[in-house]
């Protein structure tokens, strides 16, 4: 009997024991592909030689330090070539160990800014419904998953939540996409009114909506719009790339495609492409200045922030992530995948929606493709989908609860940047097959 608190209590997993490449492998032999990064985590796949070299010389090296006491050269390398390649305005990185750390942080430091510049009253928090941002207190209560949000709500800060962007449901007919990104975007416009102008301290997002609604992404024009409001009432834009970015949409950072750059953006996930535990909230250089010539102290921190070998493993996998090479493939690969899942799946009678960007693609599954209508949520489609593909040796990121938390069921994907053209292939095929099974019951 396993002494291990799993997810669920009543989880029968099996056991990992290698990783080659896409594949992992468990402990009776059986390889899975890995089409998901288990969380859109494993961009660079199991078996990458130079992370793996960088984290053992640096071991050797020196294990750890405390960031109360010592900088390191892995981190001060790591903030470097971060900052070099970030938005336009992004000065400073602020190291820690996974994303809902990222987003407490970017939480914090955003109150801290407002206290620091005299504007005490700005502590209000707007995000979107059928967001993610984390599952500490903090980030839960910015998230707009409901399911994950109920049992703690009585805990959390208050925050209120406008519409997603979120085209295949929204959108409405006759409307085009720029109309209808700008409809929603001024939903922002019409809450920054109803709670006050001076009380609203930043509006956080996912360029491309992850695991609750499964790689959205927002129609052009939105997140312009979105950056014009902000700016107007001197309200900070938090970018949640925590999923979708580190290359895994085509560019290193997802609102790159947006046009647009934000005061602060948290990332993880693909940061260490899980070989280590790590995650960094970067922000502008007027939050630095700021916190600088005030109190010169961010008052936040966690004993393994800044942990050398996280920043060694973290600036080996940005140093191939930047190599020129790298993001290109993605954005091929992108593609690739994109017209195998359209040419086994677009004509499926229960296949919705296809979408995402890059390695980063989401599958709706609908009961019906005329009315979108989902569905029953007492099926558990989506368990039923990741079964079946663990079954066949495929690793895919199934979620229910897609339109409001309740209803609704997509797969999300997020395969190694290495993945291969046959590989692609594989995907979708095995894919196809576990949907079919799962909807014939």
């Amino acid at each position: 009997m396993s002494a291990l608190f799993h997810r669920s209590c009543t989880a029968n997993l099996p056991v990992a024991d290698t990783g080659n490449g896409c594949y992992l492998v468990d402990t009776d032999g059986k390889k899975y592909l890995d089409a998901c990064g288990g969380a859109a985590v494993s961009c660079l796949g199991h078996s990458d030689a130079a992370v793996r070299d960088a984290i053992r010389d640096q071991l050797d090296r020196l294990p750890f330090a405390h960031t109360g006491f010592f900088t390191s050269q892995a981190a001060e390398s790591l903030a470097e070539l971060l900052v070099h390649h970030a938005p336009d305005g992004i000065a400073r990185m602020y190291p820690v160990s996974g994303g809902s750390e990222a987003v407490e942080a970017a939480i914090k430091l955003a109150r801290q800014y407002f206290l620091e510049t005299g504007q005490p009253t700005r502590h209000r928090i707007i995000a979107r419904r059928q967001s993610y941002h984390g599952n500490t207190l903090g980030a839960l209560a910015a998230g707009g998953n409901m399911w994950r949000r109920a049992p703690f709500s009585d805990l959390m800060v208050e925050t209120s939540h406008i519409s997603p962007c979120y085209a295949y449901r929204d959108r409405q007919d006759g409307e085009t996409q720029e109309a209808y990104g700008l409809r929603v975007a001024d939903e922002l416009e019409t809450e920054i009114q109803r709670l006050g102008p001076g009380t609203v301290m930043a509006f956080i997002a996912e360029p491309v909506v992850g695991a609750t609604a499964g790689a959205v992404p927002a129609v052009p024009g939105y997140f312009r719009r979105i950056r014009d409001i902000c700016d107007r009432h001197g309200i900070l834009l938090i970018l949640d790339e925590v999923m979708c970015g580190m290359g895994r949409t085509g560019t290193l950072f997802a609102c790159e495609q947006d046009g647009i750059a934000p005061d602060i953006v948290t990332i993880a996930k693909g940061l260490g492409a899980g070989y280590q535990p790590v995650g960094a909230m970067l922000c502008s250089a007027r939050i630095y200045d700021a916190i600088r010539d005030g109190s010169g102290f961010f008052q936040h921190g966690h004993t393994y922030i800044g942990h050398p070998m996280a920043m060694a493993a973290a600036l080996a996998v940005l140093t191939r992530l930047t190599d020129g090479q790298t993001l290109p493939r993605v954005a091929r690969a992108g593609d690739l995948l994109h017209s195998a899942l359209h040419d086994r799946l677009g004509q499926h009678p229960h296949v919705g929606d296809i979408r995402g960007r890059g390695l980063f693609r989401g599958i709706e599954l609908v009961a019906d493709r005329a009315t979108k209508e989902p569905f029953d949520p007492a099926l558990d489609l989506h368990k039923r989908i990741k079964a079946n593909a663990m079954q066949d040796g495929l690793m895919c990121y199934p979620m229910g609860g897609t339109i409001d938390g309740q209803r609704g069921d997509h797969i999300l994907l997020a395969p190694p940047f290495i993945v291969t053209d046959d590989q692609i292939g594989q995907i979708a095929d095995i894919l196809a097959g576990a949907i079919d099974r799962a909807i014939a019951g």
